[in-house]
């Protein structure tokens, strides 16, 4: 069961994209073959009874169901234009509660979505309670497993070099700085970790550039280690355009906390587990 439930996950988690308000979605035209069905029309009617029972729950269908148009290839050098939707987990939810359940992957894909919309639900409400420390232990974490994740992606598109790799990152986001610029203008000991004296706004805006680098290199098929390290350079440096045009700090300007998050780990060990959080 439980090799079962990580192959579910997987598959959701591979065609899953994130856009530049680090909303999630999926692709309609992505998740009907992994849901079973073969042909756009059947599931379009799933799709519409989907966006009933949204509208019957006095939600906005827009918000979840987002019409699209793409154009595909359908060989000899011509393409066409075809309807797609953009895809909120809640709208996923939906679908696989409307979905066919005779379906073995429905019923696999409504036990994903339902899991996976309860604990955003629970991570939204829970996130708001903690305080300045705590949320920089749960966004270290996560930024953590997003490094793993990112290496990984960048390891396949064949990148050797991973101090380069990620120094064009950091450049991109700040503005030139490498790692070990960042590194010198905290006042850091020699490799002490950057991403451990980072508040939650700035690890906050370094876990946007990690996933969204990520997504790009596997939803493009990257390969080449010149070509990973631009990408990665020219998403920090969207990703700083981004946060300059919303009007908000550019993470070098944000302050350095007193304690990095090594100090911390070793006062807040109870807290982390009332609350829950993740052990560094």
């Amino acid at each position: 069961m439980n090799e079962l439930r990580e192959y579910t996950e997987k598959i959701f988690e591979d065609i899953k994209h994130i856009d530049d308000e680090r909303n999630e979605y999926w692709y309609g035209r992505e998740i009907m073959p992994l849901l079973g069905y073969k042909k756009w029309d059947n599931f379009q009617k799933v799709l519409k009874q989907s966006m009933i029972s949204c509208e019957n729950s006095n939600i906005s269908v827009l918000d979840h169901f987002l019409e699209v148009k793409k154009m595909v290839d359908i060989g000899s050098k011509t393409k066409r234009k075809i309807s797609d939707y953009k895809l909120s987990r809640y709208a996923c939810y939906l679908i696989a509660q409307n979905g066919d359940s005779r379906k073995k992957s429905i019923s696999l894909a409504q036990t994903y979505f339902a899991i996976q919309t309860r604990k955003q639900e629970l991570l939204e409400r829970d996130y708001n309670t903690l305080s300045e420390d705590e949320k920089r232990i749960y966004q270290r974490f996560l930024t953590r497993k997003g490094n793993l994740s990112l290496n990984k992606a960048a390891k396949d598109a064949g990148v050797k070099n991973f101090d380069k790799f990620h120094n064009a990152g950091y450049k991109g986001l700040y503005n030139g700085e490498t790692a070990d610029d960042i590194a010198k203008r905290k006042g850091l000991r020699y490799r002490e970790e950057i991403l451990d004296n980072m508040g939650s706004e700035e690890l906050v805006d370094n876990l946007f550039r990690i996933v969204q680098t990520e997504q790009k290199l596997k939803r493009e098929k990257i390969r080449g280690e010149q070509q990973s390290n631009d990408i990665h350079y020219t998403m920090g440096k969207d990703i700083r355009g981004f946060i300059k045009k919303q009007g908000g700090t550019m993470p070098e300007d944000l302050p350095t906390p007193k304690k990095s998050l090594k100090e911390l780990e070793k006062g807040n060990s109870n807290i982390k587990k009332s609350k829950g959080l993740p052990l560094l």
